[in-house]
C-alpha cells in the first residue's frame, strides 16, 4: 500500500467483502436447529475420542501422566528454600546454634525471634526460638548469615495449619535426637559449595 491511499481516509472507496452468514433464524425451532447444528459439530466427538483413549490409558495400562498427591510428591531441587531445619551436632547431639542473633538481626520480615541464656556450663544456649512461618518470605537471609551452619532450608513445604501457633515451633524445626545419623550434612539452601576449600585465599602478610 502506498502512502497515498493509506493517507484516503475515504472508506466508501474501498473493496470490500460481504460473508453470506446465511438466513437468521426467527421462529423458536429455526433457532434450537441451529444451536444442535453448531454444538454437535465433528471436532467435538474428535475432543473426546482423545479424553477417551487417554483416559482407557491411564485406567488398564498404567500410564498415568498425573502425580498422587500427597501421597506421591514431585522432586525438588535440594537447593529449594522451604521450612526451616535447625541442625544439631554430629558429635554430642547438642544444636549448632550460638544465640548470636545474626538470623534475627538480618530478617527482613521480622519474623524471627530468639532468647539466649547461660547454662550451668557457662555455655550460651538458646532458650526460646521462634519463627513466625505466617509472615516469612523465605528469602534465604538467615541460612546466608549463619556462622555455624545452624539454621537451613528443608524440603519440607507443606505448612498448612489451623492455629497460628503452629507457624513457629523450634521442636519441629530441630532435628530429633534419634534420627542424628539420617542429618544430611549442609544439605539445602545457605550449604556449602564443594569447590569452597578452592576458593580459600591466603591472607597477605603485609598491606
Amino acid at each position: 500500500m502506498s502512502l497515498e491511499q493509506f493517507k484516503n481516509r475515504n472508506v466508501g472507496t474501498q473493496n470490500y467483502t460481504t460473508l453470506d452468514l446465511g438466513k437468521s433464524p426467527e421462529t423458536g425451532m429455526e433457532k434450537f436447529t441451529q444451536v444442535i447444528k453448531r454444538s454437535l459439530k465433528g471436532e467435538l466427538f474428535v475432543g473426546l475420542g482423545v479424553v477417551m483413549r487417554t483416559m482407557l490409558q491411564a485406567l488398564f495400562k498404567g500410564d498415568m501422566h498425573t502425580v498422587k498427591y500427597p501421597f506421591e510428591k514431585m522432586p525438588i531441587s535440594p537447593r529449594y528454600r522451604a521450612i526451616h531445619d535447625m541442625l544439631r551436632l554430629m558429635e554430642s547431639g547438642n544444636y549448632r546454634c550460638i544465640g548470636c542473633g545474626l538470623c534475627e538481626k538480618i530478617c527482613i520480615s521480622n519474623c524471627i525471634t530468639m532468647d539466649t541464656r547461660y547454662d550451668e556450663n557457662q555455655r550460651k544456649e538458646v532458650s526460646e526460638y521462634t519463627i513466625n512461618f505466617g509472615r516469612c518470605i523465605f528469602c534465604g537471609y538467615c541460612a546466608e548469615v549463619c556462622p555455624e551452619l545452624a539454621i537451613v532450608h528443608g524440603p519440607r513445604y507443606e505448612n498448612a495449619s489451623e492455629q497460628r501457633a503452629g507457624f513457629s515451633l523450634f521442636e519441629d524445626m530441630l532435628t530429633p535426637i534419634d534420627q542424628l545419623n539420617l542429618q544430611q550434612e549442609y544439605d539445602g539452601f545457605g550449604a556449602i559449595s564443594p569447590n569452597a576449600d578452592e576458593n580459600i585465599k591466603k591472607t597477605p602478610l603485609a598491606y
